[in-house]
């Protein structure tokens, strides 16, 4: 008889980058009146944070940003504590085979050369490790963001000054399968 799968929890940790002020300066951001937001709820993108994401598992946190893939102890880069944590289920991934997979994107699409703000950032490898562990994609309203900012006229004259925005949260070590790291 086979020993049962350990199953292990996967969490989505949530960090506003902007401490509130994205929440705050959105509606005039985003070409939105003061008086039109009074009468209308105020569009979705208005009300989300700038989030930075990164996925909790086999006790260590993982992230992507302009450096590669890093890694820390939960909630240990400088940004400190999540402001939100998401449960996104469990995994039976053992950790081995999931630092073999961290280690196989870091080679191919989670290269920092590949980082861009909008469009390959934190959140997109967020969502593509959740949905290797959990099968699930991390809530929408996080990769969802980019795009309704730059549908704006706003986020399109912004464009070319984030495009050139590397971020790169300070506090976690560069992930590399053949220096221990996890």
């Amino acid at each position: 008889m086979e020993e049962p799968l350990a199953l292990h929890p996967v969490k989505l940790y949530v960090y506003d980058l902007s401490k509130g002020m994205a929440r705050r300066l959105s509606p005039l951001m985003l070409g939105k009146s003061t008086e039109r937001h009074r009468r209308r709820p105020a569009s979705a993108a208005a009300s989300r944070p700038l989030a930075h994401t990164s996925i909790i598992v086999h006790k260590d946190e993982f992230f992507y940003g302009s450096g590669g893939i890093s890694s820390c102890a939960p909630g240990g880069t400088l940004l400190g504590p999540p402001d939100t944590v998401v449960d996104l289920g469990n995994t039976e991934v053992t950790e081995e085979i999931f630092l073999e997979y961290l280690s196989s994107l870091g080679e191919s699409m989670f290269r920092g050369e590949s980082y861009n703000l909008f469009e390959h950032n934190c959140n997109t490898f967020s969502n593509e490790v959740a949905q290797f562990l959990t099968g699930r994609k991390i809530p929408s309203y996080i990769t969802d963001l980019p795009s309704e900012v730059l549908a704006t006229p706003f986020g399109q004259a912004l464009r070319p000054l984030l495009d050139s925005i590397q971020i790169q949260p300070p506090g976690g070590n560069t992930f590399s399968r053949h220096n221990g790291q996890s």
